[in-house]
């Protein structure tokens, strides 16, 4: 274990908190009764559900519904300050952070939770023609794109540039990729039709593609195959084994390896107007600027390796916490397992992080963390959901309908606050009844730009 740091000379200890996702939420929190000063600094003034993030995308939801201001969150909590910056540098040697605009923060206890960002293996020029999905940016960008391409092929007399337009896909079958591909197959077939003259809504073909052999890769194999099975009811092509190996504005190259589905390997091209990009997930680039100042290693997505009470070797002033750490779980008389990049687990680094600040200012030992798997929860769509919990009795696996009532209600049950919850399970039942999406609105340019002439 870290030796406790000698006191400080503040006349309150400084602790600092970089980002406001899950992990550094639940730390600010954690800190909330304690004798100390707190700042919190975040690059936006929100706190984002990234869960049902993709219900934004696919106007589902409205933004307001997944977001909550962070000084609203924090308004009765007077040992915390909350700034809006976007940190650059961490200088360990003089225990401070520079913030873009050039001013810097000074701190005695950092816990950095700067988060994730969207990984293109290398490829970052495919960025522009698939984005990701971390914040509600990329929501609002790839919302706008789903519409207008719906607009697109209604305004398009020539049959090869409509088929482009209505071909929908998405790379990468986590649950981000799923929970997307079920949710376009679900706009085109029932809140579409009947509001287009020219085209059919329900002609759109949603293609999931997968660079694996399963979609769900976290999940056990038989919710992975009952995932992929309600997938394809909902009307979604999903292709496994199936690597990009190019994208421009006009589509995407694919090298298809021997599957079922596809049994010999061969090279592809699909033609689509409207593609998006879940397929990997690369640590925030302050990971690799804190272990260039500290000298510590990094994992090959760029996660800073943390000892077991998630410090820095030779920095027990730094605590790395949520999808920026590569940690391990230290569960009593276990050997050491690696900690997932979900929320629970950036919720429970938190407050461990937190934990251990205050016992090093009590001058006591901190403690390894350790992460309680409750299981995963994955939804393809109306009625259609996966859940696998973890009990003492062994774990708990089903699917379908009453799969999709659990991940519905626990969903609800961990949004920020009383408001978010009833605006979203309203909107949700309104939906279920009516098929409406009614946060339809993008602005801009009336239509994307066409290429000259589409792939054949």
């Amino acid at each position: 274990m870290n030796s406790p740091l000698p006191p400080s000379p503040a006349a309150l200890p400084r602790v600092l908190i970089i980002g406001c996702g899950f992990g550094g939420l639940e730390a600010a929190r954690a800190l909330r009764r304690a004798t100390v000063q707190v700042t919190l600094v975040d690059r936006t003034n929100h706190h984002l559900f990234q869960p049902l993030l993709y219900q934004v995308a696919t106007a589902g939801l409205s933004a307001p519904a997944i977001a909550a201001p962070i000084r609203h969150l924090f308004r009765r909590q007077n040992n915390l300050t909350t700034l809006l910056g976007e940190v650059t540098a961490i200088r360990p040697a003089e225990r401070c952070v520079q913030l873009r605009d050039g001013s810097t923060l000074a701190y005695d206890h950092l816990i950095v939770a700067a988060g994730a960002t969207h990984s293109y293996f290398g490829r970052d020029d495919w960025a522009p023609f698939a984005p990701g999905l971390k914040t509600l940016d990329d929501a609002f960008d790839i919302r706008r794109r789903i519409l207008l391409a719906f607009e697109a092929a209604e305004k398009e007399d020539d049959p090869q540039r409509r088929a482009a337009w209505l071909n929908f896909v998405v790379v990468g079958a986590g649950p981000t990729g799923v929970e997307m591909a079920g949710t376009l197959a679900e706009i085109a077939r029932h809140t579409l039709p009947g509001e287009f003259r020219r085209i059919d809504p329900a002609s759109a073909k949603v293609i999931l593609l997968e660079g694996g052999s399963r979609v769900l890769q976290a999940m056990p194999e038989t919710l992975s195959q009952r995932a992929l099975e309600q997938l394809e009811r909902l009307g979604v092509e999903v292709r496994l084994q199936a690597r990009v190996t190019a994208i421009d504005e006009t589509g995407l190259t694919v090298e298809s390896g021997s599957s079922p589905h596809h049994p010999a390997t061969n090279s592809y091209q699909i033609n689509s107007r409207c593609m998006v990009w879940a397929a990997g997930v690369a640590a925030s680039p302050l990971g690799r600027q804190l272990a260039e100042a500290t000298g510590c290693d990094t994992d090959r997505a760029g996660r800073v390796r943390v000892q077991p009470d998630l410090s820095l070797p030779g920095q027990a002033a730094i605590s790395v916490i949520g999808d920026l750490a590569c940690a391990n779980s230290h569960a009593p008389g276990k050997e050491p397992t690696p900690v997932p990049g979900v929320s629970p687990a950036a919720k429970q680094m938190g407050r461990a992080a937190a934990a251990n600040i205050l016992r090093r200012l009590a001058g006591k030992d901190t403690r390894p963390f350790h992460y309680a798997d409750y299981g995963n929860l994955a939804t393809i769509g109306r009625n259609s959901a996966v859940v696998d919990l973890a009990s003492p009795a062994g774990p708990v696996r089903f699917s379908g309908y009453f799969a999709w009532l659990f991940w519905l209600f626990a969903h609800v049950y961990f949004l920020i606050g009383f408001r978010n919850r009833l605006v979203v399970l309203l909107d949700w039942a309104w939906a279920y009844w009516s098929f409406a999406r009614y946060a339809r609105v993008v602005t801009g340019i009336a239509t994307p730009k066409d290429p000259a002439s589409p792939r054949q």
